[in-house]
């Protein structure tokens, strides 16, 4: 089996970045865990993780992807559909990022 780690950060204008860390299956070209973490300055403001809570039926259209948001950022959590094991997530993350930092500069 062929893996890998990818970790790093990804930053943009106005204080925002991503902090991204996944593990990667090479040869059956998936993704099989990751950590996706947004930050305006040192606030972390949401994350993505795939974390199973399998006792938590309003996370169940994406299990196990899901997205941690205030209020109560550890506990209150949302379904991420557009998350995925299959496909590169980068793209999502980044474009969230840059509706972040549109309503920032309105």
């Amino acid at each position: 089996m062929y893996t890998g780690i990818a970790e790093g950060e990804i930053f943009f204008s106005h204080g925002f970045r991503i902090r991204v860390r996944e593990e990667l299956d090479f040869h059956d070209a998936l993704i099989t865990s990751y950590g996706y973490e947004v930050y305006h300055g040192e606030k972390r403001l949401y994350w993505y993780d795939d974390f199973p809570h399998p006792n938590d039926p309003d996370l169940a259209s994406s299990f196990p992807h899901h997205k941690h948001v205030p209020p109560n950022i550890k506990r209150h959590r949302i379904p991420a559909p557009e998350i995925s094991f299959t496909r590169c997530n980068l793209s999502i993350l980044v474009e969230e990022v840059e509706r972040l930092i549109e309503n920032e500069i309105k």
